[in-house]
């Protein structure tokens, strides 16, 4: 009775141990990366009473007779298998597609291993878990680096400083504006206008936001060179901020044709995108104004400044017209009707001309046109001045202040499949970071649980065998998803009924027990 009485006892223990091990599975049954325990029982020893004998010529053999103490925990065992994945969205969550541990440092040098893969980056570049613990594999380029365990920390070369700067090409010449300090302030927007508004003697006036800068010039004042422009411009941009130059330092405009400036351009040339021909122009004498007049001049008209307009009528009705070196005949058919001629210079070969119109021949023999003359006033065509700047597209950019970058600096933070860390930073572009390695290990099982998602290397679990994802056996990193514990719910609600039913069969055991020893006792009275 007292043995049944002890193995009550011990069979309450193990299943109140048991117990401990489903109440902490299902209190972790949403926790990432947490990996499930089992517990199982063994029998304890046995007292023997009488032993087993073997069979002889005249006696058959006898087994032993054994009264056992109870039942004691055997182990309480880790179900390292994976769970399912469960996506997060945040870029540097990841879990493991397979095989292998991520390795974690803390700050007094104990390494943990864990399926946890809630990562983040610190103040100073470290890649870190949940808990502040570094994150060990390869910082930097990882390529042609094995794995490590190696804190993981973000570093990123100097920047030099540099200027902001723009470029534009307006009628094949090429226009280029930066500014003078290496700051981020001159990346803005530059735009040139021009206004007859502005008065005599003022050639430009200008506007300042954070992101953009607008300089007015004055439609009719002249600019002798290239040079006194971004002096005018500078100025300007000055009296606009309050007498204090821009913090971008001076705007300069540089020309790829310095000699598409012509000196005396005006405030509109310079902002007009018009490249067409200043037409030129042939003024006639009143006497025969009324009766002829120029339509239009071409391109290549060089003209006369002075010069001599005759008519003359042959017997056959055929008007010959000569306006100093340009000359053209009408014939009579033509001459049926009022009309226009091309006036060309010195041949029929020839572009410089202009177009001349003329009467019909009624009203040349009515108003005695036959055989008139007079003085003519020409000016050429000149090519145009304008330079279109008013059109051109400066968006300065570029401009930094340089120095030491930070992880302020960098977008797009991600995590392949590999492990290798990227962003992408302003000046320098795509850049890897990094690389996280995994561990694996002969006897995962073995590995000791030292709470926080950790475990920790054991004399049973061997020693911890270094890969990069998706190499020797481990699985690729999944970025943006975490790995869901792998306690199966249903399971433990089924253990833990059985477990309490246990109890308390063995808790009712004891209470017999304790009944027969009351009986045992009474036999006295």
């Amino acid at each position: 009775m007292v043995r049944s009485m002890y193995s009550g006892v011990a069979g309450m223990r193990s299943h109140q141990t048991r117990m401990d091990v489903i109440g902490n599975n299902i209190s972790n049954v949403n926790t990432y990366g947490y990996k499930s325990s089992r517990a199982t029982f063994r029998d304890v020893y046995y007292q023997t009473n009488s032993a087993a004998s073997a069979a002889t010529a005249t006696s058959g053999g006898t087994n032993p007779t054994q009264v056992g103490y109870g039942a004691k925990l055997a182990s309480v065992d880790v179900n390292h298998s994976q769970s399912v994945m469960s996506t997060t969205g945040y870029t540097l969550d990841v879990a493991i597609a397979g095989e292998g541990y991520l390795q974690v440092m803390d700050a007094d040098g104990n390494i943990f291993y864990t399926k946890a893969g809630m990562l983040d980056i610190d103040a100073a570049g470290n890649l870190v878990d949940g808990n502040g613990n570094f994150v060990l594999g390869v910082s930097g380029d990882p390529t042609g680096v094995g794995p490590s365990s190696n804190r993981i920390r973000i570093t990123l070369p100097y920047e030099n400083a540099d200027s902001s700067s723009a470029s534009d090409t307006i009628n094949d010449v090429t226009y280029t504006i930066e500014t003078a300090n290496e700051d981020e302030s001159g990346n803005t927007n530059f735009t040139l206008v021009s206004s007859s508004a502005l008065p005599i003697g003022q050639k430009a006036s200008a506007s300042i936001t954070s992101s953009a800068v607008v300089v007015t010039l004055n439609s009719n004042e002249t600019f002798g060179s290239l040079a006194e422009l971004n002096q005018v411009i500078n100025e300007a941009i000055t009296s606009a901020n309050g007498g204090v130059p821009h913090s971008a330092g001076n705007f300069t405009i540089s020309m790829s044709n310095p000699s598409a400036f012509t000196p005396g351009i005006t405030g509109a040339e310079i902002v007009n995108p018009d490249f067409g021909v200043n037409e030129g122009s042939v003024t006639i004498p009143s006497s025969l104004s009324s009766y002829f007049s120029v339509s239009s001049v071409g391109d290549d008209f060089s003209g006369n400044a002075d010069a001599a307009m005759s008519t003359s009528l042959d017997a056959d009705n055929n008007l010959t017209i000569t306006v100093g070196d340009y000359t053209a005949t009408v014939n009579a058919a033509q001459l049926k009707n009022a009309g226009s001629v091309l006036m060309k210079k010195g041949g029929t070969n020839s572009t410089d001309s202009f177009v001349l119109t003329y009467p019909n021949l009624d009203t040349i023999k009515a108003y005695d046109l036959t055989a008139v003359s007079g003085n003519v006033t020409m000016s050429p065509s000149t090519p145009s001045r304008n330079l279109g700047l008013g059109n051109g597209k400066f968006n300065l950019e570029g401009g930094t202040q340089g120095g030491e970058q930070t992880v302020a600096d960098l977008t797009g933070i991600s995590i392949d499949d590999k492990g290798v860390l990227t962003a992408v930073h302003p000046t320098f572009g795509l850049m890897e970071l990094g690389r996280i390695d995994l561990a694996t290990f002969a006897n995962p099982a073995g590995l000791t649980q030292t709470g926080e998602t950790y475990f920790q290397v054991s004399r049973n679990s061997g020693e911890p065998q270094l890969a990069c994802p998706g190499t020797d056996g481990t699985g690729s990193i999944a970025a943006g998803t975490l790995e869901t514990s792998n306690v199966d719910l249903s399971q433990e609600m089924a253990d833990m009924i059985t477990t309490q039913r246990g109890f308390q069969a063995c808790s009712r055991m004891i209470t017999v027990s304790d009944t027969m020893l009351e009986e045992l006792i009474n036999l006295k009275r």
